[in-house]
């Protein structure tokens, strides 16, 4: 994706993502240069962690989903900004909304966005909620952000560009060894109900240490190489799209339990450093479809 170009007092250049500590780049510093999608996406985040943060704790309507999930007056809301912001920018382009569905979906670029990932969360008041948006070109990933407003913490990648944290140039672990390992999980029902669980348990007993840190936090921490692996069932797409191209592009390996790269059919995740992915597939492969 191409940088856009700017002029200023002091001359031409590209406008290029921040290196100062906030939750959203708000000035240029020279470590990576950021396309017109990134600054969209970006921008589009803000909006949406604004208006969350507005409702967090306070007063909205919650009505609950065909699904039995829950749906907030917050989430519809954040949506519609980022769908503002993404299609006002980029009208040619499709839009896929965890409120709104699909549009223009067979577009060449499409938009992968969960306004707000962890609703359950939100309405209960613990802060491992989160707004996901990504980027897929033809089929491939290619962009994600990922911002947990009450954590002040917004990541983002773009291929070929590394992976970065409120500026922070992030890279996964380099350890190798299981028994050393710190291992996260997420959601876990379909593995709980396979075959898989006891080879889930196998590895339990194996690591070096197990905590369920969830949602888009634990990917975060993968990425910034403070935990190695991560292993979840039962996800959306529109949940791990953007930490997708967040952990790749720190080094590490995203995959469903099967080894797959991630598609909009995903439902399952392995993402870990190089050397650890290859011996937890070994064991969790086939599991789940």
């Amino acid at each position: 994706l191409p940088a856009r170009k700017f002029s200023s007092d002091i001359g031409d250049g590209l406008f290029i993502a921040p290196c100062t500590a906030i939750v959203w780049p708000a000035v240029a510093p020279l470590f990576v240069s950021m396309s017109p999608e990134l600054e969209i996406a970006l921008e589009a985040a803000k909006r949406a962690a604004d208006i969350s943060r507005r409702y967090y704790r306070g007063n909205f309507s919650v009505t609950t989903k065909a699904d039995k999930t829950p749906v907030t007056q917050a989430d519809v809301e954040c949506e519609k900004a980022i769908r503002a912001s993404i299609l006002g920018a980029f009208p040619e382009h499709g839009f896929y909304g965890e409120e709104t569905g699909r549009t223009n979906a067979d577009a060449e670029y499409l938009w992968l966005v969960d306004p707000i990932d962890g609703t359950k969360s939100f309405v209960r008041e613990y802060p491992f909620f989160s707004t996901q948006i990504a980027l897929m070109r033809s089929g491939e990933l290619v962009l994600g952000v990922s911002c947990g407003p009450l954590f002040e913490e917004t990541a983002w990648a773009e291929q070929g560009q590394g992976a970065w944290l409120n500026g922070d140039r992030l890279m996964v672990s380099e350890i190798g060894a299981l028994a050393d390992a710190s291992v996260s999980t997420g959601n876990l029902k379909s593995l709980a109900g396979s075959a898989g669980w006891s080879a889930l348990g196998n590895i339990v007993q194996r690591c070096g240490r197990i905590r369920g840190y969830g949602d888009f936090y634990h990917y975060h921490l993968l990425a910034a190489g403070k935990i190695d692996a991560v292993i979840e069932s039962d996800v959306n797409i529109l949940d791990i799209a953007a930490l997708a191209v967040i952990v790749s592009e720190a080094g590490g390996v995203f995959t469903d339990l099967n080894g797959n790269p991630p598609g909009l059919e995903t439902r399952s995740v392995l993402a870990a450093n190089k050397m650890l992915h290859e011996q937890l597939l070994g064991n969790l492969a086939g599991a789940v479809t």
